[in-house]
Parts: structure tokens; sequence; C-alpha cells
């Protein structure tokens, strides 16, 4: 005969197919994802240098603002501290404001000489503009200070934009100048920018209303209550990333010291990158073909091993419950995972064969038990107690016959009476404790009552019993296992319960029999099954639960510490 070929062999080498998965999940997979976490990890590197970048730029361009327009603030204030000077030297404040024509083009507000006390005394826009402005407190800080000192942002009702005046305290006459915020901002960052840019840019005052806002910058301000933004109202200046409707922006918040004000500039800092620089971002799709070849191995790995081995995991747990045909159904997977199961399923035959096995050997000592029983029963019952009956009578024959003898012999025959009277009751009670007559001549219900009456016997235990239904034969085994078990029941309520009273009920109905003996005792705490069989520490209950499984009945026990047992059997009919 000819040897398989190449192609036959291969499949027939054991292990084949579990090499080629441990290759793919120790190999390739591994490659895989190391290749990957590279490549994205230097994708996050470089968007993290570049938002670095980007921050630092605005941070720049913002300061560089800052700066500018605290310069501009400055030399207004210079300006307004020279009118003070000129109106000083002129013979009238309107030939001050003449001689100072050359400062108007700073000052689109007005320019104004004023009294100590803040009192309009020329202008060069009308006084009602004026009138609505309050400069005493400017003055008096001017005048403490030394140096020009600015008054608190306010929108004039007849422009209607935010403006702002600075004013110079002097001997005599002092001088102001009104001008708009936006002119001082807008000079500066109206052209800081591209059109195309997508850059936002506030101006806001320290009572956050907005002096100046870029051309396209939306009215909401939506830094508010930022820590960054609230550090920059102390003076400190900072950098904040923001996602604003899935789009990432860097901020630059730049205080301007002299007024409390504020500058934002918000910029998204991919439009900031270089776009050479951005499609280095697409370089990581080289990696989706060994991705997609990680995925695959990965759900081969998913189907074939790890969903067959917990299909695999959860029938054994229903092995280990009792159920010994779970295993039957394969589970698929890989050619080790099958050859496992069958192994398994072997073990589980093998089980099973086991507890049949000592299944019928119990049953054959409990059958052994009882047919001994039963004979020591029937020669106890027709030799031994026969025999004693008879001696009962010819001591009372010889008790008349001596009745005209002297008392001490008719007292020693009394006393032998009695003595057999209570060997024939104690031979009666070890009769029913090796086999019940009363259960083979009378019935179960008959056998059960005289069992609750001799408990009840020794005044221990009050033991009430009930039977219901439509009385019926059962088998010869299902009745003697019935009465062992209310038996053991009522020795283990005698022993151990310490309770006064005690109910037995036999319930016949359509589709079982039903045995309930409960106790008013001081319960205890049911011990776990598999322990209690391991340790057999507890002979009673595992012999009243053989007993029930020999006769395919269900035994529960109830019972808590304090709250007395209940033992419940139910034989399906």
């Amino acid at each position: 005969m000819s040897s398989p070929g190449p192609d036959r062999r291969r499949r027939q080498l054991p292990g084949g197919r579990s090499l080629t998965l441990q290759l793919l999940l120790f190999a390739v997979l591994p490659l895989a994802v190391l290749l990957i976490v590279i490549a994205f990890g230097s994708l996050g590197l470089h968007s993290q240098a570049m938002r670095d970048l980007v921050a630092e730029r605005e941070a720049r361009a913002s300061h560089a603002a800052g700066d500018a327009i605290t310069e501009q603030l400055r030399q207004r204030g210079l300006l307004i501290q020279s009118l003070a000077a000129l109106a000083a030297q002129a013979p009238g404040p309107q030939a001050a404001l003449e001689a100072a024509g050359h400062l108007t083009p700073d000052f689109e507000g007005g320019l104004a000489i004023l009294s100590d006390e803040g009192r309009v005394l020329a202008s060069t826009t009308p006084p009602e503009q004026w009138d609505e402005l309050d400069l005493t407190t400017a003055l008096q800080r001017s005048r403490a200070s030394g140096r020009p000192e600015f008054s608190a942002t306010w929108t004039s009702s007849l422009g209607g934009v935010p403006e702002l005046a600075v004013v110079f305290a002097a001997e005599g006459q002092s001088a102001a100048g009104l001008f708009q915020t936006r002119d001082i901002a807008g000079s500066i960052l109206d052209d800081a920018f591209p059109p195309e840019s997508q850059a936002r840019v506030w101006l806001v005052d320290s009572e956050l209303r907005p002096l100046y806002r870029r051309q396209g910058t939306p009215l909401e301000f939506d830094l508010v209550g930022h820590p960054d933004f609230e550090a920059a109202r102390q003076g400190t200046p900072g950098v904040a990333f923001l996602d604003l409707q899935g789009v990432e922006y860097v901020a630059a918040l730049e205080p301007v010291p002299p007024l409390g004000w504020v500058l934002v500039m918000e910029e998204p800092w991919e439009s900031a990158d270089n776009p050479l620089l951005r499609q280095t971002q697409l370089a990581p799709l080289v990696l989706i073909p060994a991705l997609l070849l990680a995925v695959l191995a990965l759900a081969f790995a998913v189907r074939q091993i790890a969903q067959p081995l917990q299909a695999l995991e959860r029938k054994s747990a229903e092995v280990g419950r009792g159920d010994l045909q779970a295993l039957q159904d394969p589970v698929g997977g890989v050619e080790e995972i099958k050859s496992l199961q069958r192994t398994m399923v072997q073990m589980a035959q093998r089980l099973r064969a086991y507890e049949q096995s000592v299944r019928r050997y119990a049953g054959a000592v409990t059958r052994s038990q009882e047919d001994e029983r039963r004979r020591v029963a029937r020669e106890l019952h027709d030799e031994t107690i026969q025999a004693l009956i008879a001696l009962d009578q010819r001591i009372q024959l010889a008790q008349k016959a001596i009745q005209r003898d002297t008392e001490n012999a008719a007292g020693h025959l009394t006393e032998l009476r009695q003595m057999t009277q209570g060997l024939l009751g104690g031979l009666r009670r070890i009769i029913g404790a090796l086999r019940p007559i009363y259960l083979e001549d009378l019935g179960l219900p008959s056998a059960l009552q005289m069992l609750a009456e001799d408990a009840a016997a020794s005044g221990q235990l009050d033991v009430g019993f009930a039977s219901t239904g439509s009385p019926k034969r059962l088998s010869p085994e299902v009745e003697i296992a019935v009465y062992r078990i209310a038996q053991e029941a009522l020795a283990n309520v005698t022993r151990h319960s310490a309770a006064r009273t005690a109910s037995m009920t036999l319930g016949f109905e359509a589709d079982r029999l039903v045995l309930t003996i409960e106790d008013n005792g001081v319960g205890f705490a049911m011990p776990d099954p598999d322990v209690e069989s391991a340790s057999g520490s507890h002979y009673g209950l595992i012999g009243m639960r053989e007993r029930a499984e020999l006769i395919h009945a269900r035994l529960t026990i109830r019972s808590t510490p304090g709250s007395g047992t209940t033992v419940q059997l139910e034989i399906p009919d």
C-alpha cells in the first residue's frame, strides 16, 4: 500500500491547526500591535508637539498685541498730560484746545479742559456728551499718583460704542480725552491675521464687556469662568485648549495691566499647522492591512478558541451540578478543544457509571438490611414471643395453684410475671424497630401513626399525626423508605431540637405523595450538601437523602436557628 501524500500527511499532522493559530497569536498579532502602537504613538507625539508650537506662537502673538495696546494707552495718557501743560500756559481753555488740534485724530470722542472739581470748561465735542461721564474718581486718582489715569469703560448714548476717557489732573486746570476702545485694538489686530484666518479675537474689560471683536468673531464669549481666564484677569497670561463643536481651539489669554483688560485670541490649532506636516497624519493608513490581519487573527482566535472554551466551561459547570449529559453536544473549536471535550465526556460517563454502581450497591445494602430485619422480626415473633406467652400462662397456673401456700411464694411469682410482661414489651419494641409489622399488615398511614404514638410515649415530645386524601398501598421499597425517613426525622427532633411539639402529615394527592414533619425546636444552620457529603458529619441527613434518591423522591429540609425545622418528602406517582 502506498504511503499518504504530503497533503494528507499535513491534514493528519497533530496540532497543525493549533500551530497556525499560535503563529497568528504570538507572531503576527504582536507585530501588528507593535507597528500600530509605534505609528499612532508617533502621530500622537507629532500632534502634541504641533499643539505646543501653535500654543507658543499664539502666546507670543497675544503678548505682542497686549504690549502694543498697553503702549497705545500710555501714549494717549502722555498726550493728555501735554494738553494739561498747554492749558496751563494758554490764555484760556478754548485757546488751549485750538492749539492742540493735532491731538484730535487720536481722540475721536473729543478733548476737554476741566476744572479741579471735574467741571468741563471747554471741549471739542458737545458738552452733553461729557455730562454723561463721571470723571471725579479718575481725577482724584491722577492727582494722587501724579500721572494720567483712565476712567471706567462706558457706552455713549450718542455714539453707541464703548469709549474710554483718560484724564490728567494739574494745578488749576486739568485735561481729558475721550476715544473709542475698538480703534486702539483695531489698529493693532485688524491686520495681524490674513482674511482667510479662522482666528477669533476679543478684548474685554474688567466687567467682561467686549471692547473689541475681530470681524467674524461671535458675540458670545466662551471663556467666562475658565481657570486660565480668571488667572489672566488677575494679571497672569496663559494658554488653554477648548473643544468647540468638535473643533479644538488654542486660546491665548493676555492681560492688559493698566486697566485690567484681557485680550483673548482663539484659533483652531490644526488650521495653523503646516499642510505638509498635516499630510503625515495619513501615514498610519499603510498599517491598515496589518491591522486587518491582526483583527482577522483575533476573530479566528475568539471563534475557534475563546468561545468553545467558554461553552465547555458552562457545560462543565452543568456537569458539576449533576447534569452528566451536558457534555454530549459538541462545542467546536480547534482539535485540541475537541479532544479535551471527548476526554471530559469519557470522564462524565465513567462518573455516571460509578454513581449508578454506588446507588445499586447502596440499594443492595439497604435491601439486605431490611431482609435481615424481617427475618429477625419473624423469628422473634414466631418463636420467642410464643414461648414467653406460654411461660406467662404457666406462671398464672402456678400462681393459682399455690394461692393456698405462703404469701412469699405468691409474691415471687407475681414479680416473675411482671418481668415477663416487661420482656414482652421490650421484644415488641425491638421488633417494631427492626421491621414495623404494622407497615405490612395495616399500611403506611397506620404505621406512621403508631410511630408518632411511640415517639410521644416517651413523654418528651407531643407528636400529632394526620393523613389526608385517599390512602393507597405503595411498593414495599417505597413504603419502607418513607417509614425510615419519618423514623429518622422524629429521632432527630427528639435528640437535637429541644422541641415540645411536632406534627407529621401524610398527604395522598392525585399525582404524588407528600410527607411533612414540622417541629417548634431550636432549628439549625443548614450545611452545604457538598460539605455534608464530604465531611460525613450529618449521617442522619445523608441517610435520609440516600433513601429519597433510591425511590426517586425529592427531600427538602428547611431550618434556621431559632425557627424550628421542616422536613418534606415528595414522591411522584
